[in-house]
């Protein structure tokens, strides 16, 4: 996430060795996506200084851990956003709020994974010394309440097979777990490693005993296979799970399934403010992530929740409802993978401070995303990029 941050302190050593009072902690409930995003407030009160002390800590329950970590000391809102909103707005979950415990128990659990996995602490580990010193035990019974308030609701069939597929090809069987009667295994597909599902298509299988047949394209470093299961449901939750074949699909085949339109609008932009531009851009998407590019800066405007999980036909990428790129060369592109997402990023821009700075010049459709194309091609311009594929 390249985002800039800027952590002002009072005082450079004040929250490491002054006493900390708990104000409260909130967790996103994004855990059966595989990630969440967690923060506590505490309060320091020392001699010479009397403030806040804010923390944020982004997991993975897969492969990475106890990933990243940020602080602030001071109730800067503009810093605090802008650290909340580069860590933790992709996740499109709900903030829910958590004691002092469950905050300090997660911190240390996935602490211990990273000494599990062999993988680094995050930097600033003075700062977050305090939590992993202090003696939390949680009961099974207050553990199922966390990971409650840690998971997004179940409403539908589509949504806990989608989930627990997720969460099996990741190999996180604790949360593959929850989501079932607990009499089923959930290591089935243990030869393959950790994996990411891509797509997953639902059909019904035997209406009767509420069973369905699941194709699942899967991605591990590049490599894809499809693998079909049988998986039934009962009163939300996994109660069968059967393994019935499985094939290796080429690079170019994925594409292809995952294809899907792109929706496309160019504007010639007249400022090269960068500062300007994406304090404009923060004001209209809540949920945005930058990634900075050899020819520009593309924001990733996220959806506010994971509906997408929601579906008979789901596809990981759909998280993202829509995409601004800034190029150096003094276009803005936005494009949506439908109609609706590209005219509301297009009504978001007329009633941004950027309105005075933009000319509509080009609106396209196509049958396949291009944007990504463009932003790694060597084109200055979109239009000759176009020319170019065209020949």
């Amino acid at each position: 996430m390249d985002r800039k941050f800027k952590v002002i302190r009072g005082g450079l050593d004040s929250p490491l060795h002054s006493d900390k009072q708990f104000i409260s902690a909130y967790i996103t409930d994004t855990r059966l996506m595989g990630v969440t995003g967690l923060y506590i407030h505490w309060g320091i009160e020392a001699e010479d200084l009397s403030s806040d002390f804010h923390q944020f800590f982004y997991f993975d329950a897969e492969e990475y851990g106890f990933e990243t970590y940020k602080s602030i000391v001071g109730n800067n809102i503009e810093e605090l956003t802008i650290i909340e909103s580069a860590l933790l707005g992709g996740l499109g979950g709900r903030k829910v709020k958590i004691t002092e415990d469950e905050a300090c128990y997660l911190v240390q659990e996935y602490a211990k994974a990273n000494g599990d996995l062999s993988l680094p602490m995050p930097k600033g580990k003075e700062e977050y010394e305090f939590i992993l010193q202090k003696n939390v035990v949680l009961t099974v019974k207050e553990k199922h309440e966390l990971m409650n308030k840690m998971c997004d609701p179940i409403h539908s069939d589509c949504q806990a097979i989608n989930y627990f597929l997720m969460r099996c090809f990741g190999r996180d069987y604790y949360a593959a777990k929850y989501l079932t009667n607990g009499r089923i295994p959930v290591d089935i597909y243990s030869d393959y490693p950790i994996s990411t599902l891509c797509k997953n298509s639902i059909d019904v299988c035997d209406k009767e005993n509420n069973s369905y047949l699941c194709e699942s394209l899967v991605e591990c470093n590049g490599k894809y296979h499809i693998i079909i299961s049988e998986i039934t449901v009962d009163s939300l939750l996994i109660s069968g799970f059967k393994r019935r074949s499985d094939f290796k699909v080429s690079a170019a085949e994925a594409a292809m399934m995952l294809s899907r339109p792109e929706f496309i609008t160019v504007y010639d932009l007249q400022t090269d403010n960068d500062e300007f531009i994406d304090n404009s851009l923060a004001e209209i998407t809540t949920n945005a992530m930058m990634t900075i590019h050899e020819n520009g800066r593309l924001f990733l405007a996220f959806n506010k929740n994971n509906a997408h999980v929601n579906k008979e036909v789901f596809r990981l990428n759909e998280d993202v409802y829509g995409m601004f790129y800034i190029s150096d060369f003094g276009q803005m592109i936005i494009a949506s993978y439908n109609v609706k997402g590209i005219l509301s990023l297009e009504m978001d821009l007329r009633k941004s401070p950027l309105k005075e700075y933009l000319s509509m010049t080009a609106k396209y459709e196509f049958k396949e995303p291009v944007l990504y194309e463009f932003i790694q091609s060597d084109f200055d311009d979109f239009e000759d990029f176009l020319e170019f594929i065209r020949e």
